[in-house]
């Protein structure tokens, strides 16, 4: 079990699929069996259209960043690296939504720890977030 206090980072990812295909979360969980994993590992699920979807509980450990899931919480946005308005829109959202709930959590790019070469989300989401709320 996820415990909220344990929470440190807010992580965005990228479905790193073609930017003119609209997967669904259930698309990824699929996905994520297909890997052997327990589904889907992200915690919310962003459409190109904007829609978040609903991913593992908040409770759950996810299954996105190694090393770090007991920390974290992620959200993924469909697509690789032209994302929608809609999706931003809705990524802020989340995030600030997650961040009343864990003031003390750091927004991140999956790309931003340490151990991947992996370039997820495909964009700076410290400065992307920073223009954001200011």
């Amino acid at each position: 079990m996820l415990k909220a206090e344990n929470i440190k980072y807010l992580v965005v990812h990228c479905a790193d699929t073609p930017d003119e295909e609209d997967l669904s979360c259930r698309d990824i969980h699929e996905m994520h069996l297909g890997f052997g994993w327990h589904g889907v590992g992200y915690h919310r699920v962003i459409r190109r259209d904007g829609t978040i979807e609903h991913g593992r509980p908040d409770c759950w450990i996810g299954a996105h960043v190694y090393g770090h899931n007991e920390q974290s919480l992620g959200v993924c946005l469909i697509g690789r690296s032209e994302f929608s308005d809609e999706q931003l829109q809705s990524l802020e959202t989340v995030l600030k939504d997650w961040q009343v709930q864990y003031p003390k959590a750091t927004i991140c790019g999956h790309c931003d720890f340490d151990y991947t070469e992996k370039t997820c989300p495909n964009f700076d989401v410290a400065a992307w977030w920073s223009a954001r709320i200011t």
